[in-house]
This record gives structure tokens, C-alpha cells and sequence, in this order.
């Protein structure tokens, strides 16, 4: 069974993705730490800029990058999203990578990236499908434990 797409999760869990996707695009454009599989099974960790468009969660890699390789051998991933200056709230996806060659898709995804101010070529556009979503929330500094919130596919 393919994992469901963003908007799939979004639909199910309204909450989660919404504080997920406030946590992702934090500082403008989209930012999270990508972990990936290296040849050998090793975990490799690249932040990325992440984009939730056109009803999936996107990430353009570049076709020169060790992480492009490393998704297109295996597409096992995880997502996290990049640490807060005043709180602790974490966001987290795991899923299944694919490669997405749609011109019309790849047209709106990189419109919706272009308008945060990034930017970017000689890549490959990749949407993740997600089996799992975390959302760790926590109270004033210094707190434990946090309140979490999960999601699973299916």
C-alpha cells in the first residue's frame, strides 16, 4: 500500500499538520533536517527546504547531492523540523520518497517555493509520503516532559 500523501494526512489530522506545517515554515521558507540511508545503511542527516504544495510535501534535492542518491536507492526517510528560538515544539514525518517528474506538478511546487524566497536548479523533485507524524509541544523553558501527538497511516 503507498503511504498517503500531505493532504491526505491534513485531512485526517488537522491539528497536527497545521502546527506541523507552522513549525516547517517557521523562519520563511521551509526548513528541516532530512535523514536518509547511505549505501551502507548508514543514517545521513542534510537539512532541506521542505514544500507543502499542490496537496503533497515536497523537497527539490540536487542531482549532484549524496541525499539524492541515497532516496532514489532507498526511499526510506524521516523529516524533522528545525529547532525554535523561544520553544522546544518539534514536528516530525517518516515515510516513503518518490521521485515526482510531472511538469504540472513540478510547475506548482516550485511556484509555491519561489514565493518564500528560496530558490533553486539542477534538482530533482521529490514528494514525501507519509506513514508517521509526531508533534512534540512543551511547555516555558526549562520543561519536561512534552505533550505528544501522533499520527500513523492506515
Amino acid at each position: 500500500m503507498t503511504p498517503p500523501r500531505w493532504g491526505e494526512f491534513a485531512s485526517e489530522a488537522a491539528e497536527l499538520a497545521a502546527s506541523g506545517h507552522k513549525l516547517l515554515y517557521h523562519y520563511g521558507p521551509g526548513l528541516g533536517f532530512l535523514a536518509t540511508l547511505d549505501r551502507g545503511g548508514g543514517p545521513r542527516v542534510h537539512p532541506v527546504c521542505p514544500v507543502v504544495a499542490n496537496g503533497g510535501l515536497y523537497v527539490f534535492i540536487g542531482n549532484h547531492s549524496p541525499k539524492r542518491g541515497d532516496l532514489v536507492r532507498d526511499p526510506r526517510f524521516a523529516l524533522h523540523s528545525f529547532p525554535q528560538p523561544d520553544v522546544d515544539d518539534e514536528f516530525y514525518v517518516r515515510g516513503l520518497a518518490k521521485v515526482s517528474e510531472e511538469p504540472e506538478v513540478r510547475a506548482a511546487v516550485y511556484a509555491a517555493y519561489v514565493a518564500t524566497g528560496a530558490q533553486t536548479s539542477d534538482d530533482t523533485l521529490f514528494e514525501l509520503l507519509l506513514e508517521r507524524a509526531l508533534l512534540a509541544t512543551y511547555g516555558p523553558r526549562p520543561s519536561w516532559p512534552p505533550e505528544y501527538f501522533k499520527w500513523r497511516a492506515g
